[in-house]
């Protein structure tokens, strides 16, 4: 556990930092301070992957996973302008992707080992984060599930908005996932550099 606790540590900064940069809106409305800093939750799961195997990822991420859930109640009950900070869907939503493209990301990565070093951490966190986007905004805005929380009215999300304010019309939320999914993508190409150093460092430590 003492050679994983750094990562764990990491995970939690990861999640914290994103449930507090979550509520400062930015991009007129397309983006949140949150969505820069919690893609590097996948960075931190493919380094354990990487260093300390499968096992030790996992125990990372159920680790922030409970960070996560922690975070979620607090948010439930600190009230803001429009009600809750966090909505029982948006925290619903956020345990479920979380866990899910976490998961996911372990076991794209793990198959995926022996290529080329880039080819795990980026094709693992490509697609995790795709599935964390689709995941957390359709259950957290889509009108599909109301029935989660019937008194949470996500209308705004749902009214059309064209995409970036340039682009198609779309549900609102559907845009935001674009927008979400888009910084991800630019994070993981990003993300390479310090996977690349801390796998080199953190190897050579454990030699």
């Amino acid at each position: 556990m003492t050679r994983i606790l750094p990562g764990i540590i990491a995970m939690a900064i990861v999640v914290v930092a994103s449930n507090i940069l979550v509520q400062h809106i930015i991009a007129d409305g397309w983006l949140t301070w949150g969505a820069f800093t919690y893609p590097f939750a996948f960075l931190v799961t493919d380094v354990m992957n990487r260093v300390y195997g499968t096992a030790a990822a996992r125990k990372v991420i159920f680790a922030g996973f409970v960070v996560g859930v922690i975070c979620s109640l607090i948010g439930t009950q600190i009230m803001g302008e429009f009600g809750p900070l966090v909505t029982w869907r948006i925290a619903l939503g956020s345990g479920i992707a979380f866990l899910s493209a976490q998961l996911i990301d372990v076991l794209i990565f793990s198959m995926l080992r022996q290529s080329t070093w880039w080819k795990a951490p980026l094709t693992s966190t490509l697609i995790g984060s795709a599935i964390d986007t689709a995941l957390f905004f359709t259950i957290a805005f889509s009108v599909a599930y109301t029935w989660i929380e019937p008194g949470n009215d996500v209308s705004w999300a749902n009214d059309p908005r064209p995409l970036f304010d340039i682009g198609p019309v779309l549900p609102y939320w559907v845009g935001l996932a674009i927008a979400d999914y888009g910084v991800k993508l630019c994070i993981a190409l990003l993300a390479l550099i310090p996977f690349r150093l801390l796998v080199t460092k953190l190897s050579s430590d454990t030699a």
